[in-house]
């Protein structure tokens, strides 16, 4: 096994020291966790993983890779970018075979399409990424899965344009913020649910934060996870607590598929750990 160890700057935001309790009143108050997810295991939800590829045939992940694509930088295209099919992708660093394995093992029926914008490094194009994400949003994914970002200010409005794109789409996107204190993008609009890593390992306590960027924390400290060539990891960063996010987002429009991505960054918000009332 091996370890990626990176601590996020912002998983303070979420320790128990830092959080102040709050309530939900009204209408948001009746939405429980039992009517949220109860009974839903994120059936019929297609979740894209923008990412380094992801391992089609990974034990961890049972039968739930439907396919993908794979986005190669082209400086003879319209965006700079192209999309070869990938009917059988494979993962050229881990680290979106993680993320796939822990939105699988919350939502175990949803379909995982691969789509593999970073190279065997776990680096790559803001144009690559820009191209993987309007991919998720013209081939009808329900959720699309962004731990990655870029923090170069020239990228903002293409980010800003292509989320509200899926916004307006019906497509949730869930982004991991930057690990070091620096803007991020798309991580930082608010059409997107941001997401940050907080200590411990079950995947339904999850907290809201009341002091945006970061809107919700999940579990992101040395988890163990699917890695490449059947193997696991030991990882941490908030690129490891948006799949959690994306897992719970997965069952909620699975039970409920009539929601908007506003309608459920609500029910999370009502939902966490730190808002819900405890009955």
């Amino acid at each position: 096994m091996t370890e990626h160890t990176e601590r996020p700057a912002w998983s303070s935001q979420f320790s128990a020291d830092a959080l102040r309790e709050m309530s939900a009143y009204g209408p948001i108050g009746a939405i429980t966790r039992e009517w949220a997810w109860g009974g839903s295991a994120g059936q019929g939800v297609r979740v894209a993983v923008v990412d380094s590829g992801v391992e089609h045939d990974h034990p961890a992940l049972g039968d739930c890779v439907r396919g993908g694509a794979i986005v190669e930088y082209s400086a003879l295209a319209k965006d700079k970018a192209r999309n070869v099919e990938d009917p059988r992708p494979v993962d050229l660093f881990g680290h979106g075979t993680a993320c796939a394995g822990i939105i699988h093992a919350i939502a175990p029926a949803a379909e995982i399409y691969s789509v593999r914008v970073l190279g065997r490094d776990a680096t790559g194009r803001a144009l690559q990424f820009a191209a993987g994400l309007r991919w998720a949003i013209q081939n009808d994914m329900h959720i699309a899965n962004l731990s990655l970002s870029t923090s170069r200010a020239e990228y903002f409005g293409l980010f800003h344009e292509l989320a509200d794109e899926a916004y307006f789409q019906n497509v949730t996107l869930v982004s991991a913020v930057n690990n070091i204190l620096a803007p991020s993008y798309p991580s930082l609009y608010s059409s997107v649910i941001s997401v940050a890593a907080h200590e411990g390992k079950d995947p339904f306590t999850f907290y809201y934060n009341d002091r945006p960027p970061v809107e919700f924390g999940a579990p992101g400290m040395d988890i163990r996870v699917p890695w490449i060539n059947g193997q696991y990891s030991l990882n941490t960063g908030n690129s490891i607590a948006a799949p959690h996010i994306a897992g719970l987002v997965a069952l909620i429009r699975s039970k409920h598929p009539e929601l908007t991505p506003f309608q459920i960054k609500t029910v999370l918000f009502a939902c966490a750990s730190n808002t819900r009332h405890l009955r």
